[in-house]
């Protein structure tokens, strides 16, 4: 016999038994509680300017870089599994420390929402990563004054550029840099740009991860010295990450980002307790490296493993996951 919450004591067996509730899949599925849609979805694109055909990722197998040519059947086929976004990730032909190429309007990310706009109109959600990490030529995610990250320099950089991309067409703006006061600085710079209906997503609580390593090759975008530890959230300041939420809400977020996703679940948890703004959550190139490794080694069902990853994020709390295995998990989706 168990105590009961009064103190009391319960009876409850045999007269109940919740493995009642789970004698059949169709009861099971009744009775389902956390449900994952293709919609619930955002898939990462990389497009690289200047190459004519895809090249593969070594760490991130079954992924690869686009020329532009190759992104209208990219999108057609997404939006074919009913997922409803994509967020987009630019691979410049050239580099500078201003981080220049980020901002241009001929970029490859500025043409490659303009290509989307042309060929797919409303029909797909536009979300564009603003960060300097991939058009500097040290690597950092902001502009570096003395071998530091120069956070006030920075932040009127990432305003333009994501200005820039609004202009080009996006609907929602994320800017990942990690800079003190960059939601705000964004959003009045869209605002006085006459782009006040553009949304912001904030990178609101990034760690300084490992799980980081396959993107970075997949984008070019190691740094050329030191980490990103002075801008990005140490793993273990729970505390900390939630007055990141509340600092970007304050400045006008749109939607709040928790990333890496699975190894911060309490944090989505936390966010989702304390706010009733969306919450988006990133399960990063690692996340998804370790699951195509263990499978391709046969030690883990791919399908089974994404599956358990991925609704574990949503019943922490999230709205919106962004995943490399997202065309995949769609795919699942429809079966069932």
């Amino acid at each position: 016999m168990k105590k009961s919450r009064r103190g009391r004591i319960s009876s409850a067996f045999p007269n109940v038994r919740l493995r009642r509730l789970r004698t059949t899949p169709a009861i099971r599925d009744l009775l389902q509680e956390t449900r994952l849609a293709a919609s619930d979805l955002v898939t990462p694109i990389f497009v690289q300017e200047g190459i004519k055909k895809p090249q593969s990722i070594a760490s991130m197998p079954d992924i690869r870089r686009l020329p532009l040519a190759g992104l209208v059947d990219e999108v057609e086929e997404v939006l074919k599994l009913d997922i409803k976004a994509v967020i987009l990730f630019g691979l410049p032909a050239k580099k500078d420390e201003l981080a220049s190429s980020a901002f241009d309007k001929e970029g490859i990310v500025q043409k490659s929402i303009s290509t989307i706009r042309k060929y797919f109109g409303d029909k797909v959600a536009i979300i564009t990563d603003v960060c300097l990490c991939q058009y500097t030529t040290h690597g950092h995610c902001g502009l570096v004054t003395n071998r530091k990250v120069d956070n006030d320099r920075s932040i009127a950089t990432l305003a333009n550029i994501a200005v820039s991309h609004a202009q080009a067409g996006a609907d929602i703006v994320a800017p990942s840099a990690m800079m003190d006061g960059q939601v705000q600085a964004i959003r009045k710079s869209l605002d006085q740009a006459g782009l006040p209906e553009t949304a912001i997503m904030g990178y609101s609580a990034k760690q300084a991860s490992p799980l980081y390593a396959p993107f970075r090759d997949a984008a070019h975008s190691t740094p050329e010295f030191g980490d990103r530890r002075t801008y990005q959230m140490p793993l273990s300041n729970a505390r900390e990450a939630m007055r990141e939420v509340e600092t970007d809400i304050e400045e006008g977020v749109d939607i709040v980002m928790i990333k890496p996703a699975i190894p911060y679940l309490d944090l989505i948890y936390k966010t989702r307790q304390s706010t009733n703004s969306p919450i988006c959550a990133y399960s990063v190139s690692g996340e998804y490296a370790l699951i195509k490794a263990a499978a391709l080694n046969g030690w883990a069902d791919e399908d089974a493993v994404t599956t358990e990853f991925l609704t574990s994020i949503k019943r922490a709390g999230a709205d919106i996951i962004i995943s490399y295995q997202a065309k995949r998990m769609a795919q699942l989706l429809a079966r069932h």
